[in-house]
């Protein structure tokens, strides 16, 4: 799986993302996977609605449309729930309290990017 960070405009929001973005690891998501920490998250692509069953703990979410807008979030889902978002492209899974610490507005772009000579990491 890729890591990268994920951006707002040229400020980083979060220090370590996984992509998922190969049916496998979207099939597989976060489950049966550590806990996420301050500063890290999954991006699924493409991703419309998420579940959090099986898992023991809640997530943000943030919704990003095909141009990586953001179209909504979630804060705290907790497990065996689940959410969606009508138009979106990708999911950003985050641990909760960070859409506190990144405030996101509807219509901002967000990129995730690759270091350079990084391979496919471990989650």
């Amino acid at each position: 799986m890729r890591a990268g960070t994920f951006h707002r405009g040229e400020q980083q929001v979060l220090a370590y993302v996984w992509h998922a973005d190969r049916w496998h690891l979207r099939l597989r998501g976060l489950l049966f996977r550590a806990q996420l920490q301050p500063g890290q998250g999954m991006l699924i692509t493409p991703c419309a609605s998420v579940h959090t069953m099986g898992m023991g703990y809640p997530l943000d979410l943030l919704f990003l449309d095909r141009h990586d807008r953001a179209l909504g979030w979630y804060e705290a889902l907790a497990p065996w729930r689940s959410a969606s978002c009508k138009g979106a492209r990708s999911t950003l899974e985050m641990p909760i309290g960070s859409l506190a610490r990144i405030v996101p507005e509807v219509g901002q772009t967000f990129c995730w990017r690759a270091p350079t000579g990084l391979v496919d990491v471990s989650l």
